[in-house]
Parts: C-alpha cells; sequence; structure tokens
C-alpha cells in the first residue's frame, strides 16, 4: 500500500496510552494516559502536529488510557467519542461532554474512515479501531490495532487483516506473569479472557492476520513487570518471518510510522 496515513504512538504500557492518526485531512487522538504538557512534548519529539486533531476516541475507561483526558477536554472543541459504557462508567469521564457511539459504528475523520470493534477486557463495552483511507472505492491505507483484550475478537480478527501497519498486543510473557510478583488473583485477571494478550497469543493470531499488504507490525502495551522487550520482539518476529519489519511501542519513548 502506498502510505496515505502516519501513525505516532507517543505512548503505549501500563502507565500510559495515547496514539495519533494522521489522514489527508486532519488527525484523530486515540485515548489520552498522558499529561497534557507530556503529550505535546512527545508530539513535539517526532513532528507530531496536535493542531491537526479533529476527534479523539477513548478505547476503554482505564486511568492509563484516560488520565489526561479532563484537561485536554478543556483545550479542545472537537468531539469525543466513546461508548456509553465508557463514558459513564468514572466520575470524571461522566463529567466530559461525550458523544457516545456503539462499539461497532463507523465514522468520518480527517479524511479517514474509522471502524471500531469490540475487545475482551474487563472494562464496560470497550473498543478498538481500524482506519482507512479509500480511493476510487478501494482501500489505498490501512491502519489497526487491539490491547487491552484477553483474546481477539472475531470483528478484531476481521478488523486487524490485511492492514499496513498492524498494532497488536503483546502485553505479558506467560512464564514471566506465572513467577512473578503479581498476587494470584491478577495474575489470573491478567491472563484471562478478559485481560491482555500474551507473547504467545500475540503470535499465534499473526499468521491469520497478516497479508501481502502488510509492512509494519507493532507489539504494544508491553508489560515491564510480565515482560520483557527482547521477548516480545522475538516472539512476534518468529510468527512474522520476515514478511514484515517489526517494531515495539513503548510507555518511555514515542514511535512513528510514515
Amino acid at each position: 500500500m502506498t502510505p496515505r496515513m502516519h501513525l505516532f504512538i507517543l505512548a503505549s504500557g501500563s502507565k500510559g496510552n495515547a496514539a495519533v492518526v494522521e489522514g489527508p485531512t486532519g488527525s484523530v487522538l486515540v485515548d489520552c494516559g498522558l499529561s497534557r504538557r507530556e503529550l505535546h512534548r512527545r508530539a513535539e519529539l517526532v513532528s507530531c502536529d496536535l493542531s491537526r486533531v479533529c476527534a479523539v476516541l477513548v478505547t476503554h475507561e482505564h486511568s492509563d488510557h484516560t488520565s489526561g483526558l479532563s484537561v485536554i477536554a478543556k483545550h479542545f472543541d472537537g468531539p469525543l467519542y466513546a461508548t456509553q459504557g465508557t463514558a459513564t462508567a468514572r466520575t470524571h469521564l461522566e463529567r466530559l461532554p461525550f458523544t457516545c457511539v456503539s462499539h461497532s459504528c463507523s465514522l468520518e475523520l480527517g479524511g479517514m474512515s474509522i471502524q471500531a470493534f469490540p475487545t475482551s477486557h474487563d472494562v464496560s463495552d470497550p473498543m478498538c479501531f481500524r482506519f482507512e483511507v479509500r480511493e476510487q472505492g478501494k482501500v489505498a491505507d490501512a491502519i489497526a490495532w487491539a490491547t487491552d483484550t484477553g483474546y481477539l475478537t472475531q470483528p478484531a480478527l476481521q478488523a486487524l487483516r490485511g492492514c499496513r501497519v498492524l498494532g497488536i498486543e503483546a502485553n505479558h510473557d506467560p512464564h514471566m506473569l506465572a513467577t512473578g510478583p503479581y498476587p494470584p488473583f491478577l495474575k489470573a485477571r491478567v491472563g484471562g479472557n478478559s485481560g491482555h494478550l500474551s507473547n504467545v497469543q500475540a503470535a499465534e493470531a499473526l499468521p491469520q492476520l497478516l497479508t501481502d499488504e502488510t509492512e509494519t507490525v507493532v507489539g504494544m502495551h508491553i508489560s515491564e513487570k510480565n515482560n520483557l522487550p527482547e521477548l516480545a520482539a522475538e516472539a512476534l518476529r518468529q510468527a512474522v518471518q520476515d514478511r514484515a519489519e517489526v517494531l515495539l511501542g513503548s510507555r518511555a519513548e514515542p514511535l512513528v510510522i510514515w
């Protein structure tokens, strides 16, 4: 595919998540688990123009995805989209002027067609998104990712397939989770069907998601306590087998994919 969109992963991990998809006529911010100052600092590092953001999409209510929204909303005139479950799940979110949508909604923003799809997490009605630019009725570029999900739902599998840039959660190494510091109930939560994808689950899913259009696979939401970047990268590379570049999103440093 010829790139028509750019992806800026400003933060990815349990301590903060934010990404910007830049389209032909505007950009969309997905989640804001960073302070406004930190969001702008990271955007400047990768030449991401936040003045082009025309809408904010929220995947779910956990603080690592929403802690910065209240302040951002005071300085932003565009729409904020979330499911009804997400918008009413926390007191600070109930005060925000959300436009409530279905977890399977379709939106047109920034010259991009956006398709939401449901994920499986221990929250109220979460979702992730596929972004497309179409020309003459055909897909000219596609970007999608799925994080904070214990397994990939069938709509998620459909949405992730055939993207130029494919982001997939590689949250934990099963052995590190099993032998790590978390108490048993938290280990069960993280590794369960409403938790997070492991390196193994991500690797097992990739062969059915990769197509000739796929150029980049990004491992996302990597745990600091239950994973190592090199373990996540190796699992994804073995699954990809040189069919695409493998990169990792990070809590510490922003990543840009042109």
